[in-house]
Parts: structure tokens; sequence; C-alpha cells
């Protein structure tokens, strides 16, 4: 269990039975009564932000959380089937769990699936992929110096701004966390 004392950004814990993590915290100590701790707390599960006040000393409960190296393996209709790289235990997710991601999935992709209770509840892609332009707008001449961007396809679905000089079948290398092309692949 963790003590209010405990508190800091990052911190995972269990509240009302859903793991959250800390993203920010502010101990307050009033003139008048006791102190208490606020917090913002995000919901490992489906990412809602939750604003709630802690008593000073309140204890809360420490997540059971467990984290698997597991390998995308392909999608069976509306469900992604991951397989766990030491056990082969398949596992299916939703495009509900599985969030932004689902939009950068590659078939043999390694990604971490985190675990609550044993239950699969979140993946982790990794930070940045190289991808394939797929589709869109041929650039002009003369528009490379202006610093313009375009949106274009990649080869998994998803939607990026590029430059104005990037061409279809070229690679990029893209940031997952913010959906943003960071240069072309080497």
């Amino acid at each position: 269990m963790y003590s209010t004392q405990d508190f800091r950004n990052g911190l995972k814990i269990e509240y009302d039975g859903d793991p959250y993590i800390i993203v920010e915290f502010q101990h307050v100590k009033p003139g008048k009564g006791g102190a208490f701790v606020r917090t913002k707390l995000k919901s490992l599960r489906d990412g809602r932000v939750l604003d709630k006040t802690f008593r000073a000393g309140e204890k809360v409960d420490t997540p059971d959380l467990t984290h698997a190296v597991m390998q995308y393996l392909y999608q069976a209709g509306d469900e992604y089937v991951f397989m766990d790289n030491e056990t082969f235990e398949q596992v299916s997710l939703t495009p509900d769990q599985l969030g932004d991601a689902v939009d950068f999935m590659l078939e043999s992709m390694e990604v971490k699936v985190l675990y609550h209770n044993g239950a699969p509840i979140d993946v982790e892609i990794p930070n940045f992929l190289e991808l394939e332009i797929v589709d869109t707008e041929p650039g002009v001449k003369g528009d490379t110096a202006s610093g313009g961007a375009k949106p274009a396809t990649l080869s998994t679905g998803a939607v990026v701004k590029v430059p104005l000089y990037i061409e279809v079948g070229e690679r990029v290398r893209v940031d997952t966390r913010n959906r943003t092309y960071m240069e072309r692949a080497k």
C-alpha cells in the first residue's frame, strides 16, 4: 500500500479497483483543518483523467500490474491477436483496448502488453516507427523551400503531416506518441 506521502508523478496506484497513474499532485496544508493532497489521476484502462483529493496519510492500494513482451500477429475481425514471446500464449485485444496504437500496428511488431490482475488492459508500441508513404498529394516544384506540410497516409493507415517534398513510396520515421513526422528513413 502507498501513503499520500509516497505520491509522486508517474506512481501507479489502484483506486476503486482500477489502475491509475499520478499525472500531477500537490500537498496542501491549509491554515485551518487537516492537510490533504490534490491529484490528477489518469486511468491506465481507458485514459480518462480524474481529479481526486486524498486526506494526508490516507492509504491507497498498489495495483497488480505486469508487462509482457508480445508480438502482433494479425487482425481477426475487430480483434487484434498478440502472442507472448516466452509462453507462446495468444491474446486478443479490441480497438478500444489498443487506443491510438491501433493506427500503427504492423504484423510481427513487438509491443509491451500491460496486464492488470491477469487481464490485458493496454499496449505500448515503440515510440518511433519507420513506415512507407502509400498516399499523398504530389509536391509542386518550388514548394520545397516554403516549409509547408501536407497530409500523407502511411502503410498502417495512419495519416500524418509531412513536408511537401515527400512522395509516395518513401519511408519516413514517425513519432507514434504525437503522430508527427520526424525525418526520412535511412
